[in-house]
């Protein structure tokens, strides 16, 4: 492993690369990372309506899934902060590569214990599979994130951690389709027993555990901030840093909330009438809208000259290449989905391609959405809430870039207090479900969300502004 002298150089508290160096490697191994833990959280998706049936569960008591799940993201990340803060920074004594190594075994465990949960047909047993499995996760985010944002300029942190984010995306879009298959089971067979998602989550340890070993193997370049190790709480003296945990509890909270009741949205009478194996096609495209948002992100936010001119060029072949694939299914969802991603080009150049202007322009184009979500009917209803996926795209990478910007030797501790706040989905789903049950309509629940991204308009426009208090 090249040793931090010929890696790093240090200016005032900001530690970034040294700018000759390629590092297209270590970008594309994280890269699958950020595909593994979005098609390993997408699951939780199809998990949500399968084990509702199985257990003969209320909405809230099924949303306990997400619970469990962005639950472990606060615990651990909690834990992890408060270590940083007595005994020093945990990745900066064991490095980003050993780092993501553990949280690969933690989550492979957690894949494992979901067979005995099957086995012993226990509800609480699934829950602690998912929160040690959500565990490694944790880990894996603490320290993949920054490190895609110290892999270059820091003016392109926002443009790569929207790549890397778009292959998040695409983990998100396959596994509705993958684990509906699986679990669900095909058409005319549905296996609505709890032994369906055995098979699956054995092959997700298995590859988690691949994975650990090409990481073992290959060298990745460390950054520890010169071997300081940080023992102080100093992260949290930077206000768009406290700001942006907000801002990360209220993106993640109304996402995943929306991503959860999107299937029984679908199901509704009113809405579309579908089956679950049938909606979760629209669960996919709401993860695919995602994912074709951050490709374009990541093009319109990168650091280069004419930057307008490529943006059209890629958006354009992502564009011609995600509709066509839809036309090949369905072409009035290929016409919908023409439609709200001209609507996000749309909005990515009124933005001017500048990161919190984007971002708040995006959340107002979600709540436009969920207002139109609540109140329509058929499928417009259901495509409006399918296409807020287009413009949850930039939001995380570019909320986490923007709040960890200018910390130096508190990113590592900034990033898990970031990642602490995924926990946002852990609270605001089962809200939701808590609005659905007392309410008696799913769709009158999407208010819970609309919350959320009223606040993440409020960042985007002011609260990101760097001030240290």
């Amino acid at each position: 492993m090249a040793s931090i002298s010929s890696v790093t150089q240090e200016t005032g508290d900001n530690v970034e690369f040294d700018s000759g160096q390629k590092y297209f490697g270590p970008l594309f191994l994280v890269t699958m990372l950020f595909f593994m833990w979005g098609f390993i959280t997408c699951m939780n998706d199809i998990l949500i309506p399968h084990l509702q049936q199985v257990f003969t569960l209320q909405n809230w008591q099924a949303m306990l899934i997400q619970t469990a799940f962005f639950g472990a993201y606060f615990i651990i990340s909690l834990i992890y902060y408060i270590i940083s803060i007595t005994k020093g920074d945990p990745i900066g004594r064991i490095g980003y590569k050993n780092g993501i190594i553990l949280g690969l075994i933690i989550s492979a465990a957690g894949c494992l214990f979901f067979y005995p949960a099957a086995s012993f047909e226990s509800y609480a047993f699934f829950l602690f599979a998912l929160f040690v499995l959500a565990s490694g996760i944790t880990i894996l985010q603490i320290a993949a994130n920054p490190y895609v944002t110290i892999l270059g300029k820091p003016s392109g942190a926002s443009s790569r951690l929207n790549m890397t984010q778009a292959f998040n995306s695409l983990g998100t879009t396959i596994a509705p389709i993958i684990g509906g298959y699986l679990i669900f089971g095909a058409i005319g067979d549905l296996d609505i027993s709890a032994d369906a998602v055995k098979m699956p989550y054995i092959a997700l340890a298995l590859t988690l555990l691949f994975i650990a070993l090409i990481f073992k193997l290959f060298k990745l370049p460390e950054v520890n901030a010169q071997g300081v190790i940080v023992s102080d709480s100093g992260a949290l003296k930077h206000r768009h840093l406290f700001l942006g945990i907000i801002a990360i509890f209220a993106y993640v909270g109304g996402e995943v909330t929306i991503g959860s009741n999107l299937i029984n949205f679908a199901r509704l009478p009113e809405i579309a009438g579908l089956d679950e194996a049938e909606a979760s096609h629209y669960l996919a495209l709401f993860w695919g809208g995602a994912m074709v948002g951050r490709f374009f992100g990541a093009v319109a936010l990168a650091d280069f000259k004419n930057n307008l001119n490529r943006f059209l060029i890629i958006g354009g072949v992502a564009l011609l290449a995600f509709v066509t694939i839809i036309n090949v299914y369905d072409q009035e969802m290929a016409l919908y989905a023409l439609a709200f991603i001209g609507l996000n080009i749309l909005v990515i150049i009124i933005g001017r391609f500048i990161p919190n202007r984007t971002l708040w322009l995006f959340g107002l184009s979600v709540l436009a959405l969920l207002a139109v979500g609540l109140v329509a009917k058929g499928q417009l209803a259901l495509w409006s809430i399918v296409a807020v996926g287009l413009f949850n795209s930039i939001m995380f990478p570019t909320i986490f870039s923007l709040a960890i910007k200018g910390l130096g030797k508190y990113t590592a501790q900034a990033s898990s207090l970031l990642v602490m706040a995924i926990v946002g989905g852990a609270v605001v789903t089962p809200i939701q479900g808590l609005v659905a049950d007392l309410s008696g309509s799913v769709q009158l629940s999407f208010l819970v969300p609309m919350i959320c991204y009223v606040y993440i308009v409020f960042y985007g426009f002011n609260g990101y502004k760097p001030k240290h208090s």
